[in-house]
């Protein structure tokens, strides 16, 4: 479902490069843009420290340098930051002088390819929509994934909204994501059934302000959907994301080809 492109079929990109840019790695590979699987093994490479733009940026240059890809095949990006037109407006996880870099430019210096960035959590919802739990669903389908914090994405139709931070609404008083996410009831040692009212509250408000089509829960704690899901009584339809570890690089991959800006 990735955005639709002006381009005649026979221009458009057959493959296209993703990379996940964390705090702790970086990773990337080639994909396969009709199947969203890797055409050559991921390679990963430790974040520098400090992670200022010139150090990313050499990293940049030798994770693509390991492939042998085609003059023409963009890049996609992912980045821990609200993205706006390719700039970072917050970093987290990652050194704060990226903030006010355009980080399209970058990656285009360092790697001689087109590219596009886009915000994490955008880049593996997005990718549930294209190729994952939410392919071919229309409508409103909202990507949430429950971790250390709750990172969210917005699919209109196959087209991304972009930086939705839904984690952070205040609900009954509180940043969503210090009541409900993963890493809280982890902390809380709270059963799934002690978890499950948190959750309940949370995704009751997101339904009612947004009406989706369609909830996909991501994160590691994906994983064990079948012990908490069922606990809740939504109207939307609600399920496990299925890409998992490979959501972020597919993402980017995807909507460097659609052309995301």
């Amino acid at each position: 479902m990735a955005k639709k492109s002006n381009r005649d079929a026979s221009t458009a990109p057959a493959v296209a490069f993703g990379i996940d840019i964390g705090g702790s790695g970086i990773k990337g590979a080639p994909v396969d843009l009709a199947s969203g699987e890797f055409t050559q093994d991921r390679v990963r490479i430790e974040t520098p420290q400090p992670s200022t733009p010139d150090a990313v940026a050499k990293v940049l240059t030798e994770l693509v340098g390991r492939f042998d890809l085609p003059g023409k095949a963009p890049i996609g990006l992912t980045f821990p930051a609200i993205i706006k037109h390719g700039v970072a407006y917050s970093a987290a996880n990652v050194d704060e002088s990226w903030i006010g870099t355009n980080i399209a430019d970058v990656a285009r210096e360092a790697t001689g390819h087109d590219a596009v960035v886009v915000n994490d959590a955008d880049a593996a919802g997005f990718a549930e929509v294209a190729y994952g739990a939410a392919r071919d669903v229309s409508g409103l389908v909202i990507v949430v994934t429950l971790g250390t914090g709750i990172g969210s994405a917005m699919i209109y139709d196959g087209v991304l909204v972009p930086n939705a931070e839904l984690g952070h609404l205040e609900i009954d008083g509180h940043d969503a994501e210090t009541q409900a996410s993963s890493g809280v009831r982890e902390r809380e040692g709270w059963t799934y059934e002690e978890w499950a009212p948190r959750l309940q509250r949370y995704f009751s408000t997101v339904e009612f302000l947004f009406s989706p089509d369609l909830f996909v829960v991501g994160g590691g704690i994906s994983k064990k959907a079948d012990k908490f899901l069922p606990l809740l009584d939504l109207r939307t339809p609600i399920i496990p994301a299925a890409l998992r570890n490979n959501a972020g690089i597919a993402g980017a991959a995807a909507l460097a080809a659609a052309g995301a800006r």
